[in-house]
């Protein structure tokens, strides 16, 4: 609701502004013409012409052109797109005037033409460009000030919690030695546990990593929920053999599979309770889905909570425009889907 309001604000902003234009275009050049009535549709004419061009330059041509690095076409489009605009905009111009010579361009007063028409659009055109620039570069600085400050907060906290790791280690292989050797569960069990640990203190301190690596973490700690199921519960983890050769940014994954689990349903009328995890590449993107039965009751805190929260906005941060996250909740089923482009 918040973001809606903001998009129908901003919305408003533009057409206030564009109404004040108008207004102060059409007092200062009512006179021109030989009727109120003809000023306001050439003022009109003016008006929207320039908004489609300002439109159409910010959020077409500099997001799919200049922001992607082709230049040159950059150019060559945004010249030919307003040298067309003003040369359709004189004729409609001329054809509301009933005199379509006074505005034709090519002729003996091209200059005259080109100086008054053509040459103010790149400039007022480029001049709203500049604005757009200006803006999509503070939002960039500001969207890097927040990355730079939760990732100093999650080191902090990491480092807080930190406790010394080769202590670590050396009791989990000393408890390792300890289980009998025909207790073949309880050995994969801690072993499975002490390379999750190592992944969390070890591999987790980059910004990006293998997802080969990420992949395999889910996998340890998938291995790890079944011990704790029922014989009755169905959990499936596929992952797709072409999932490899890209990185990822270190336990994006693991909240939608630890609240799978979290929330994992507890039927008591022979339902089946499941956990379907599917991971897959294709067409230079990354999906990624979680799939787990739910059960409702009145007690039951709401699905998802602080660690989808969480998740969703370090997305935002990392992939802003970049991934699609889907979440639905229905008949029982509680459903993430994750699409990042690589």
């Amino acid at each position: 609701m918040q973001s809606r309001n903001f998009f129908f604000r901003y919305k408003l902003q533009h057409v206030c502004f564009w109404l004040l234009l108008f207004g102060l275009w059409y007092y200062f050049r009512f006179q021109d013409y030989s009727s109120k009535a003809l000023a306001a549709k050439i003022t009109l004419l003016k008006v929207v012409d320039l908004a489609f061009m300002v439109y159409v330059t910010n959020y077409i041509l500099i997001p799919q052109l200049l922001y992607k690095k082709k230049y040159l076409l950059f150019g060559v489009t945004f010249i030919v797109f307003v040298f067309a605009s003003s040369v359709g905009k004189m004729w409609i111009e001329g054809q509301l005037m009933h005199n379509p010579q006074l505005f034709a361009i090519f002729n003996q007063h091209f200059k005259v033409r080109f100086y008054d028409n053509v040459i103010p659009h790149f400039l007022l055109v480029i001049t709203g460009a500049s604005f757009k620039l200006l803006i999509d570069y503070a939002r960039t600085q500001r969207r890097l000030g927040e990355m730079a400050k939760e990732k100093a907060e999650a080191e902090l906290n990491f480092l807080k919690s930190q406790i010394n790791p080769h202590f670590l280690f050396n009791s989990l292989n000393s408890v390792y030695f300890l289980i009998d050797k025909e207790n073949h569960h309880a050995r994969e069990a801690l072993h499975k546990f002490s390379d999750m640990l190592r992944y969390q203190l070890y591999e987790c301190n980059d910004d990006k990593i293998p997802i080969e690596k990420e992949i395999s973490y889910l996998q340890d700690y998938v291995d790890l929920q079944k011990l704790r199921r029922e014989p009755g519960d169905e959990v499936q983890f596929d992952c797709s053999e072409n999932v490899k050769g890209f990185s990822i940014e270190p336990l994006l994954l693991m909240p939608f599979v630890e609240n799978s689990f979290k929330h994992l349903s507890h039927f008591s009328n022979g339902k089946k309770n499941l956990v379907k995890i599917n991971a897959n590449k294709a067409n230079g993107e990354f999906y990624f889905s979680v799939t787990n039965t739910i059960e409702y009751t009145s007690t039951k805190e709401p699905v998802g909570g602080i660690g989808l929260k969480n998740v969703k906005r370090r997305l935002e941060l990392l992939y802003n425009g970049k991934h699609e996250l889907s979440i639905k909740e229905d008949d029982h089923i509680f459903k993430i889907d994750l699409k990042i482009k690589i």
